[in-house]
């Protein structure tokens, strides 16, 4: 194996050793398989090339500061793939079958899980997609759920800076009623343009209001949103918007630390009495915005508005405050109350 250089890792497809996987077929699981061919071989007519039919998760895990090996919140992630594939009618593993193969995934890679003291994980992707060769638009009982990793650090190759972000006026994430809410591969795949776009711009995030009225924040299009007014943690309540396991831990960390927590509908013009806002994610945990442009037509120069919360580059007190107490829980530098933390063996 190269020498890996643990603190300038970024956050990118990254070649480990061990592919995880398990066939539903007839009724059941079959017996999980590990195994170094990184390669898939399905029929062309299989639905996850025609229908999009997949879903996905990310979790992290962290060699603690004292030695011992932790996944985070792995079974937020189980029910939120159970979900996901109750929408997209597939089969699902269960909670311990999940937890079982992101376990021997680690096991099997420990090579490439960063040491303690370079602010890095070992990244898993979880994957589920139905395989079933139809052309015909009902579900079929039959999926491969694989658990794939790559070490990482900083999703932006920065662990706490403040970037810009843009509201697109000519585009949408997620329509009302539709499948915003579920972490399937088809609701990426709508931003790659516009994030180009944008990226070309300096913005690094996009963030998308409700489509029906365009009145609300729904989220970032790679994460959830949040913002700080004074005490309080605000964050939108949408049917469009990912669950997002990170959100809802920095949820229960804003009242560990006295805030009150706000989930509803948050109206873009709340953007001009916010402190602070920022992205939350797994890949990211906290992305500051230093502040968001309005644009009507994404492509064109004009900026209708915008919203300025920190310099460039600056992070707030808060921001902070919950970046480093969840990064502590991780790497095991604080205690873990809630009990996040998946502590497996090493094999």
């Amino acid at each position: 194996m190269a020498e890996i250089n643990w603190d300038k890792l970024g956050f990118d497809a990254y070649r480990t050793r061990t592919v995880v996987l398990s066939h539903y077929k007839d009724g059941q699981w079959s017996p999980v398989e590990t195994t170094e061919n990184f390669s898939f071989t399905l029929d062309p007519f299989a639905q996850v090339f025609h229908y999009a039919i997949s879903c996905f998760e990310g979790l992290k895990t962290f060699r603690q500061k004292d030695g011992r090996i932790a996944i985070f919140r792995p079974d937020q992630n189980a029910a939120r793939m159970q979900r996901t594939a109750k929408f997209l009618g597939i089969p699902a593993p269960d909670k311990d079958l999940f937890i079982k193969m992101c376990t021997l995934c680690v096991q099997n890679n420990l090579e490439f899980l960063p040491p303690y003291g370079h602010q890095a994980s070992l990244y898993l992707r979880p994957m589920l997609f139905g395989v079933h060769p139809q052309m015909q638009l009902v579900p079929y009982p039959e999926a491969y759920f694989a658990v794939i990793c790559a070490p990482a650090g900083s999703y932006y190759g920065e662990h706490l800076k403040s970037f810009a972000g843009v509201i697109p006026g000519n585009y949408d994430r997620a329509a009302p009623k539709g499948s915003g809410s579920y972490k399937i591969g088809a609701n990426y795949a709508a931003t790659f343009k516009p994030y180009k776009t944008a990226h070309d711009q300096g913005y690094t995030e996009l963030l998308y209001l409700n489509s029906g009225t365009r009145e609300f924040i729904d989220e970032f299009g790679s994460s959830n949103f949040f913002a700080i007014k004074g005490n309080k943690y605000i964050t939108p309540l949408s049917d469009s918007v990912l669950p997002s396991i990170t959100n809802k831990t920095l949820q229960e960390v804003a009242v560990d630390f006295g805030m009150e927590v706000e989930k509803r509908p948050v109206r873009v013009e709340e953007l001009a009495e916010f402190d602070e806002a920022a992205a939350c994610g797994t890949a990211v945990v906290i992305t500051p915005m230093s502040h968001i442009d309005i644009k009507p037509v994404l492509e064109e120069d004009k900026v209708e508005k915008s919203y300025r919360f920190m310099p460039d580059g600056e992070v707030g007190e808060v921001c902070t405050k919950l970046y480093k107490r969840i990064t502590g829980i991780q790497f095991g530098e604080l205690e873990d109350t809630h009990g996040w933390c998946y502590h497996i063996e090493e094999k």
